[in-house]
């Protein structure tokens, strides 16, 4: 048996079987190029699932983890180092609302902190447990632990964890009369929700839609907590999506591409919600270690840059542009929709619940791509992604349809 085929076996034996991965051994990167253990090269349009907004192996990124590990990894929470110190400083200078920030290592982490942070401000506000619901939006993704999946309102990734936590309640996306109607009984203490969905479909929100989800918050003396863990940090086109909405939010989490592909989370929390933990009230071993601080630093100057902001909105266009060329020979796509480089291209009919099959298409072609649900292919590539990257990308895509289609 070669090395190959032993580690794959391997990975079917050892791990709990909870992933389909390709069946290809990926063994190093370069900008928005991987190459598997065969010498074969790839276009990466998937970025990890939107984490490594900077591409592989950022020399930059590379030199901060390198010092970093040469000096302090790990110290607990119980001791201050600076790497997070400062990393928290310039998260909340960059966000604009944010009096505190709490840092941890994922997405799901940070979500997780944001449901207990609403619950505490909830509970100091004197409000009964029964009144201190969260809305979150059908087609959202908001994590795995068991209250960040409560708050994702998709059934499939519900299913057998039965019983749920309680006090979660769900609306459509968008729709903000029923949001109004779900804050009618004045028990809701948060509306929780992804300026673009991106497991739901790469649903951006409507034009107006958050500023409405942010004067009933107000109305009904609810806070607004924004998941930006896949649509923040630049993927948008700007360092956080809900500029976009002008909107100011209670509580964003973010994840992903803040640490450049190093594990790393973090919640900000306004000026409203900053003083409602305390002492004892949250924790984490490993979130905010000097090591993931010192990388998270670095994405984040790079990723606030106008030469990234410049980028995305370059490249967003000639992925819109080739996507629509390549649709006009392949008819395969029935509209494309996101923000940024944060693009969903949603299938046809006749092709629906074949994502899947196109990303195998895609990979032996040479590109590696995400879907976003069944029927919608999922671009995210690096935000410094150059012009013959996508190009070449686009080029094996089309070859990929080809291959699909006929």
């Amino acid at each position: 048996m070669s090395n190959i085929a032993h580690l794959l076996a391997l990975g079917r034996d050892v791990y709990l079987p909870v992933y389909r991965q390709r069946q290809v051994i990926l063994e190093r990167g370069q900008g928005a190029r991987l190459w598997d253990s065969e010498g074969r090269e790839y276009v990466d349009f998937s970025a990890g699932i939107a984490v490594c907004g900077l591409g592989h192996c950022d020399p930059d990124l590379v030199a901060a983890l390198a010092e970093q590990a040469g000096r302090l990894w790990h110290t607990s929470n119980v001791f201050y180092s600076e790497p997070p110190l400062r990393l928290a400083e310039e998260l909340a200078a960059a966000s604009r609302f944010a009096a505190r920030v709490f840092l941890c290592n994922s997405g799901a982490e940070a979500n997780e902190a944001a449901i207990k942070l609403v619950r505490k401000w909830a509970t100091a506000q004197g409000r009964a447990p029964d009144r201190r619901v969260i809305v979150t939006c059908r087609g959202s993704f908001h994590g795995r632990t068991l209250a960040a999946v409560t708050a994702t309102a998709q059934p499939k990734y519900q299913a057998g964890y039965e019983p749920l936590p309680g006090g979660f309640r769900y609306v459509d996306f968008n729709d903000a009369t029923a949001l109004e109607i779900a804050m009618a009984a004045g028990d809701v203490a948060a509306v929780m929700l992804e300026p673009v969905q991106g497991e739901g479909g790469v649903m951006p929100a409507a034009p107006g839609f958050l500023r409405a989800v942010r004067a009933l918050c107000d109305h009904h003396g609810a806070l607004l907590v924004l998941d930006e863990i896949q649509s923040g940090m630049g993927r948008t086109g700007t360092l956080f999506a809900h500029w976009q909405d002008d909107v100011v939010p209670d509580i964003v989490t973010l994840a992903k591409a803040l640490g450049g592909g190093f594990p790393a989370g973090a919640l900000l929390a306004g000026a409203k919600v900053a003083e409602a933990m305390q002492f004892g009230d949250h924790g984490t071993t490993f979130g905010g270690n000097p090591l993931a601080a010192a990388v998270a630093r670095v994405a984040l100057r790079k990723l606030s840059s106008q030469a990234i902001e410049a980028n995305v909105t370059r490249q967003a266009a000639a992925l819109r542009a080739g996507l629509a060329a390549l649709d006009g020979r392949e008819a395969v796509f029935s509209g494309v929709r996101g923000r940024g480089l944060m693009l969903g291209a949603v299938l046809k009919p006749e092709y629906a619940g074949r994502a899947g099959e196109i990303l195998d298409h895609a990979a032996t072609h040479g590109l590696l791509l995400l879907q976003a649900g069944p029927d919608v292919l999922r671009f995210v590539p690096p935000l410094n992604i150059g012009d013959e990257d996508v190009a070449e990308g686009l080029s094996r895509l089309s070859a990929a349809l080809r291959a699909f289609a006929g």
